[in-house]
């Protein structure tokens, strides 16, 4: 039973800057909470479009209690439904992918169009109306072969974000890709703590060698941490992406979004032991291999990485308080040829050992914040977009909530 006053007392105890009450971590009435206010309402990553590219392909993921499917239709458009037949509600694709001519309950055998109309409802009576009992649909947006989709009935509004990382991440042109390899990592930490993880590099030195090969630690341009060596590099690097078109400086996203370009280490070109191509095919048209990584966030559920030679998407569902699936997708060219192309574990390695790092690192967090002895802390200062974060999810606890109730003042 979620306890909306309880909500508000938390919210009226969190402390800007610094870590979240503990039971928004690990209360089970809070993982109820965080899927009704946040991933019911709000635009949520589920799959590239190159992964259901041709008519009938779909993919399946849960949000919550809620299996949704997401296909490709006859005409070529990307469309999601609730994946619950209109019949008794019985699970109709029960696979994680696939392909189908037509959607068929295993139940019952009610058979549906990929537009998710009833073709066939057998032993149903004369006048039953089919046309009333279609797959119920699920809010869609693609932008740039990125599928989002939303379980609200009325959407939150996508534009902002659309019109600002466009111009990043069309130059890569993720409709133009094929996935090359998958994982999903079920983390034994709650899905906050996987992406507050995620939204800082303060614990990279002392635990991601093999990503710091090639990354550079620092968020910003402007980081005032960063040496003379950062900044040369910066002005060496931005000077080429400006000349080639492409934008680099931080998007305006607020708490919602991220999206910027940066330079990787000097003389390296991607994600790899040695900084070498990952793919020696190019994504889309490109011909220039140095373009550092547009590094893309947004909240609740997806982190990205855009190189010249393949694209990283992460998806992230919670399970439960203390369990989060972590999807990873390796993207390369629609026509890069595995073991000619691009070697998977060459192209996978680096990423494959950060994912069970950041595993690691989040299970050890959330069991720590267990704790009778936790108490929120304070972020670091280049933890900032742990701020951001834990921000906007405070607004949406808060709205969910309702407004807080008057403080009240005791008389002396």
């Amino acid at each position: 039973m979620i306890d909306r006053d309880r909500i508000r007392q938390l919210l009226a105890e969190r402390r800007e800057g610094h870590s979240l009450p503990q039971a928004f971590y690990v209360d089970p009435a809070m993982h109820e909470t965080d899927i009704k206010a946040v991933f019911e309402t709000d635009w949520l990553f589920a799959c590239n479009a190159c992964e259901i590219k041709k008519p009938g392909d779909y993919l399946t993921l849960t949000v919550g209690e809620n299996p949704v499917v997401v296909l490709r239709d006859r005409d070529g458009q990307v469309r999601a439904f609730h994946n619950s037949c209109r019949h008794r509600g019985s699970r109709i694709c029960g696979h994680e992918k696939g392909r189908a001519n037509r959607l068929v309950c295993p139940y019952h055998q009610w058979v549906y169009e990929l537009d998710g109309s009833l073709l066939n409802a057998r032993q149903m009576p004369a006048d039953f109306d089919r046309s009333a009992h279609g797959l119920k649909p699920v809010h869609v947006e693609v932008i740039c072969g990125m599928v989002y989709i939303c379980l609200a009935e009325s959407a939150p509004d996508l534009s902002r974000y659309r019109e600002a990382v466009t111009p990043y991440i069309a130059p890569h042109m993720p409709e133009r890709t094929k996935v090359a390899f998958e994982m999903t990592l079920i983390e034994d930490a709650n899905w906050k703590l996987v992406i507050e993880n995620n939204r800082e590099c303060y614990h990279c030195a002392g635990n991601h060698p093999e990503l710091l090969v090639t990354l550079v630690e620092f968020a910003l341009p402007d980081d005032p941490r960063g040496p003379a060596e950062f900044k040369e590099l910066m002005e060496r690097k931005t000077a080429k992406w400006d000349a080639l078109g492409l934008p680099h400086q931080p998007a305006d996203g607020g708490e919602e979004f991220r999206c910027i370009r940066l330079p990787f280490h000097e003389g390296a070109l991607s994600f790899t032991m040695d900084g070498g191509p990952a793919c020696n095919k190019l994504l889309a048209d490109l011909t220039e291999p140095d373009l550092g990584s547009v590094r893309m966030f947004r909240v609740p559920n997806n982190w990205n990485h855009f190189l010249a030679d393949h694209i990283l998407h992460f998806r992230v569902l919670p399970l439960s308080q203390d369990k989060t699936a972590v999807r990873t997708t390796w993207l390369v060219h629609e026509d890069a040829v595995e073991g000619v192309d691009y070697d998977i574990k060459r192209l996978t390695e680096v990423w494959i050992a950060t994912n069970a790092q950041d595993a690691e690192l989040a299970a050890v967090n959330h069991a720590g914040i267990r704790s009778m002895g936790y108490q929120p802390g304070p972020y670091a200062p280049t933890e900032f977009m742990l701020t951001n974060f834990t921000n906007w999810y405070a607004g949406k606890m808060a709205a969910y909530a309702g407004e807080p109730a008057p403080l009240r003042i005791a008389a002396e």
